[in-house]
């Protein structure tokens, strides 16, 4: 009896699993033909089951009105949820919304440690990010070291605008000795 119910268990287990991912590829779908409704709706369950990437796709579309009406306090609720579960475009998308001003929540402290967090898994757009926040003083002290660290990061991801704030770093000399070859090389 015992086993019938083991194998009864992980039989409606492994289902559940391909209804999961068939549930998330048809709010892909959905989404990618323009039915922002449809792919709401698919996300969402899956979202309040705790899968990161519908919480950050919701998010995204709450912040930008896509099969549901703009609310950026629900998309920063839904950022922070994958946010919490290490995602890091969620990451750097509550980080922009903290820094932004927007929904009247400007925290630049809240904005840096977001942003870290995705720059610590490689996510170029959070290096750059976080050397503007440095170069500017913006929430942190100001350290054009960090600065160049951060750009630096970025830069070698091939980051233009990282790229081009290194070369001026070593042009002024911010951060790093001044070097005329790295600065025209960057």
């Amino acid at each position: 009896m015992k086993l019938k119910t083991l194998l009864l268990t992980l039989l409606l287990s492994t289902s559940l699993i391909g209804v999961s991912y068939a549930n998330y590829q048809d709010g892909k779908d959905a989404y990618k033909q323009g039915d922002y409704k449809t792919a709401f709706n698919e996300w969402k369950v899956l979202a309040n089951l705790d899968n990161t990437k519908a919480q950050y796709n919701l998010g995204f579309m709450h912040q930008y009105g896509k099969g549901t009406s703009k609310n950026n306090k629900q998309a920063m609720k839904w950022y922070l949820k994958a946010s919490i579960n290490g995602y890091s475009k969620a990451q750097y998308s509550l980080a922009l919304m903290y820094a932004n001003l927007t929904a009247g929540l400007q925290d630049y402290k809240k904005a840096v440690k977001w942003f870290r967090m995705a720059a610590n898994q490689g996510n170029v757009s959070a290096q750059y990010s976080l050397g503007v926040l440095y170069a500017d003083g913006t929430g942190v002290i100001k350290s054009n070291k960090e600065a160049f660290k951060w750009y630096r990061k970025a830069a070698i991801q091939g980051y233009v605008s990282a790229q081009n704030n290194l070369g001026v770093a070593y042009a002024d000399g911010k951060g790093v000795p001044k070097n005329a070859k790295k600065a025209v090389k960057w």
